[in-house]
């Protein structure tokens, strides 16, 4: 698939500190565009949907620096939860997965390439926040993933808390909403400290490896995922403490409704298959089920797909072709993974979490 390509700074540096390849690619699968649908609303939705069916793929705008969420690995391929969203919306839209493009973005540019059209769907562990949906213009889907802010700092720095960070540097990159969190949490607690802003994570994250900054922030399970590309990833430590609420959530243009329904009902069928304990290597055995719910869900029975432009199979492509929800968290966040992230709150609501998903109805 298709990178985006970085120069200056950002690439001399990051291959010698991570081991990836950010400019490297894959190949692009060409869909079938033929899919039933309802008269198209207005205009500009129009535009973009009419887009995307008649080029055949979903262009998606991730970061592709942080594994478990969007990272490219040596051989140019393409993992990660933000990722799978991206081909659970191609399956939707067109029964394969990989009929994706992934354009790399950074924090700062990821909202102008969705408001400009350079992608269809921002999928890069954004933090869904009230500017950003309105002044900012997009449109959220669900929470994918809900996180939390916290430091990271040396194990032999001995500092436990952020009391411990006054008058200290602190690495953080500019664009996010680490940056504000940072500046009111330590405004609110009247400690001083020296702030060391970056456009460019794989910058901010070199540099405090280079020992010019004594913490670094962003969000927790960032920490975690690139605490283990670094050489010694036991000599970092994340501080306990949580300094903000961060839900995660993929997005469209304000005013791309019919995508963003797609989008938005792509990722419910995710939670929801999970809590019917489908998954995408049972998915057979219920095609002959009685049940009305997951008649519905399936599609055997209404045309719930129909009022979305899609097939009415739309949430079966889904998860045959990527998995419900928990086979998601599973292969890259999960425990048989190198981040090993407990789910905790992104637990589904009837196991005490906060994944919840409207009727299919």
């Amino acid at each position: 698939m298709k990178l985006m390509h970085k120069s200056g700074l950002i690439v001399a540096i990051a291959p010698l500190i991570f081991s990836i390849t950010a400019c490297g690619g894959e190949s692009v699968q060409t869909a079938n565009t033929a899919s039933p649908g309802a008269n198209p609303p207005v205009s500009a939705t129009q535009n973009r949907w009419n887009t995307i069916k008649s080029r055949g793929q979903v262009i998606c705008g991730v970061s592709g620096e942080i594994p478990g969420f969007s990272f490219v690995g040596a051989d140019g391929k393409y993992s990660g939860i933000d990722v799978d969203i991206c081909r659970a919306v191609a399956a939707a839209l067109f029964d394969k997965p990989d009929a994706v493009e992934f354009r790399n973005l950074n924090a700062k540019e990821r909202f102008t390439a969705l408001q400009t059209g350079e992608v269809d769907v921002l999928s890069r562990n954004t933090t869904w926040t009230l500017s950003r949906d309105s002044s900012v213009g997009l449109e959220f889907a669900p929470v994918v993933f809900y996180d939390g802010q916290s430091i990271m700092v040396r194990k032999n720095s001995n500092i436990k808390s952020l009391a411990d960070l006054k008058d200290k540097a602190i690495c953080v990159q500019t664009g996010t909403t680490t940056e504000q969190n940072l500046a009111d949490q330590m405004r609110k607690r009247g400690i001083t400290y020296k702030p060391v802003v970056f456009e460019d994570v794989n910058v901010t994250f070199a540099t405090y490896l280079q020992g010019r900054c004594d913490g670094i922030t962003a969000d927790r399970s960032a920490l975690v995922s690139r605490r283990t590309t670094l050489p010694k990833p036991e000599d970092n430590v994340i501080l306990e403490e949580v300094i903000s609420s961060e839900p995660l959530a993929p997005a469209v243009a304000k005013g791309d409704t019919r995508l963003g329904d797609t989008l938005k009902w792509v990722v419910y069928s995710l939670v929801k298959a999970e809590e019917l304990g489908i998954t995408s290597q049972n998915i057979g055995q219920f095609a002959t089920s009685n049940d009305p719910d997951i008649k519905r869900f399936l599609g055997t029975e209404g045309n719930l797909g129909q009022g979305l432009g899609l097939t009415n199979d739309f949430a079966a492509r889904v998860i045959k072709h990527v998995g419900n929800y928990a086979e998601i968290y599973d292969r890259n966040l999960g425990p048989k993974t190198k981040l090993n992230l407990a789910r905790g709150q992104n637990k589904l609501w009837n196991k005490n979490g906060l994944l919840y998903s409207p009727p299919f109805r």
